[in-house]
């Protein structure tokens, strides 16, 4: 038995405690004047097979002593690079291009005596790039194009004539959470109107709208800012254009028109000539828009002030002229039944003109227009406006009206209806806006068919059907350009 062992040698260790004495160790265990620390292990300084008392010795195919060094780039003590800061200065941009190739062909249906019997002749390459980098975004629409219809080739980007057509060059960004803008060349829109416009005075070519091309083209773009403030009110859109953008009008060179100076039809035998204001900060134009979400409806109130977008009047030698021009208006759009519906208003105060009885000034205007759009069956869709231009001072007018020259009527009535029929996978698009005048007893039709062949190729044929019972109406002046074209596109 131990346990009277262990328990002299603890008596023993607490009385040799008391008196200072160190107790003797158990039998077995080494002295502790032999070694008064225990061995370490071997390869541990100080134990068994050490050679030196120093650091212990790092396992094969590390560095001595020295310290393993950092990775590439960690620890440095240097200044970045100039390569370096201006990545750091310039972050990521991201870019974007594409565009098409397209060949675009058509001829008048009839004779006429003023303009060639081709259409158009189009081949036109358009190409398109985007920048984005965070908080901005860069963009540039141009085309280059070849038509032997035209005389001249030469480039003016106010007309979009000639063979370069630069369509849009902008640059937008933010100013803080509720101010964007828009800076350059753009296309602008707003309006409730289908291909009718009463509120949206930006620049409209409809010499492309009435040969053939296609119908983006009728909006053409403005030089200016545009500026949109974000509210919990109301939002505001804000354009800019210091220098006035008219509509790319029917002058003659493309399009016959009746012409009241003569008192019939012309076209290249008299082109019409006309003084635009030009003037940079001086004849500006400055359109706005107040709106917002009252429940599921889109109100909106308008303002613009600038000049009649074609010639409004003519100088006493029959130039044409740009009067100035205020218009005031209003729109609402949201769901009526089972599709959507639209009213919109505009008063057009002719500024040059205020009594209605200069006759060489457009008189002052009240419009309205009401529409209605539903998808009747399935991919069949049908809308419908009906349209009215009010001139005001038709006693002034009729005054003032040059002998000769047909009256106009007080008011002018437009009925619309746009039918679109989508099959295979809406791949292909047949379409028909028509345009119907009861007071003129005129019409405009516009049928097309689009077929998507595949993710590049877009072909598509359609007409520009004019008639009517007299000459001077609007819609009737053009009936010698009726025309019917073809299209073959390449998007890449």
């Amino acid at each position: 038995m131990t346990h009277p062992v262990w328990t002299s040698w603890l008596i023993a260790a607490a009385c040799a405690s008391a008196f200072g004495v160190e107790p003797p160790l158990p039998t077995g265990l080494p002295d502790a004047q032999e070694n008064s620390e225990p061995a370490l292990p071997s390869g541990l300084p100080g134990g068994e097979g050490s050679g030196t008392p120093g650091e212990p010795e790092l396992p094969g195919g590390l560095p001595g002593a020295d310290e393993p060094g950092l990775p590439q780039g960690l620890g440095r003590t240097d200044e970045p690079s100039e390569e370096e800061e201006a990545i750091l200065d310039h972050p990521k941009i991201d870019l974007r291009f594409g565009g098409f190739l397209e060949g675009r062909f058509g001829l008048r249906t009839q004779s006429d005596p003023y303009e060639r019997s081709i259409s158009i002749g189009e081949t036109r390459l358009q190409l398109e790039g985007d920048a984005f980098a965070e908080g901005w975004t860069a963009h540039a629409v141009v085309d280059i194009l070849y038509d032997p219809v035209v005389d001249r080739h030469g480039p003016d980007l106010e007309s979009g004539e000639g063979f370069l057509d630069l369509r849009e060059l902008w640059y937008s960004s933010s100013l803080g959470d509720h101010v964007d803008f828009k800076l350059g060349r753009q296309v602008m829109t707003w309006g409730t109107g289908d291909l009718l416009f009463i509120n949206d005075l930006f620049p409209k070519d409809w010499n492309s709208f009435f040969i053939g091309r296609d119908e983006e083209y009728l909006k053409a773009p403005s030089d200016g800012v545009r500026v949109n403030i974000y509210t919990d009110a109301v939002n505001i859109d804000l354009a800019y254009i210091p220098s006035f953008d008219a509509d790319r009008f029917i002058d003659g060179r493309r399009l016959s028109f009746y012409n009241p100076n003569l008192g019939r039809l012309s076209g290249r035998d008299a082109v019409v000539l006309f003084d635009r204001p030009d003037r940079w900060f001086n004849d500006d134009e400055i359109h706005y828009r107040l709106h917002r979400q009252l429940g599921a409806y889109e109100v909106a109130a308008y303002g613009y002030h600038g000049f009649w977008k074609s010639p409004g009047g003519q100088t006493p030698t029959g130039r044409a002229t740009f009067p100035e021009l205020n218009v005031y208006g209003a729109s609402v759009r949201g769901p009526v039944g089972k599709g959507i519906g639209n009213i919109e208003i505009g008063y057009y105060d002719s500024g040059d003109d205020p009594s209605g009885t200069n006759g060489l000034v457009e008189n002052s205007q009240f419009r309205f227009l009401a529409g209605y759009e539903q998808e009747i069956a399935t991919d069949l869709t049908l809308g419908v406006q009906y349209y009215i231009e009010h001139m005001i001072d038709h006693d002034g007018y009729l005054m003032s009206l040059p002998v000769g020259v047909p009256a106009r009527d007080e008011s002018r009535h437009v009925l619309t209806a746009r039918v679109t029929y989508q099959t295979d996978n809406q791949n292909m698009v047949y379409s028909l806006f028509a345009y119907v005048s009861p007071t003129d007893q005129d019409a405009y039709l516009r049928p097309s068919v689009t077929r998507k062949i595949d993710d590049h190729w877009t072909a598509s044929v359609g007409a520009n059907i004019f008639f009517g019972d007299e000459q001077h109406t609007f819609f009737a002046q053009f009936e010698n350009n009726t025309n019917v074209y073809f299209s073959l596109r390449y998007n890449f």
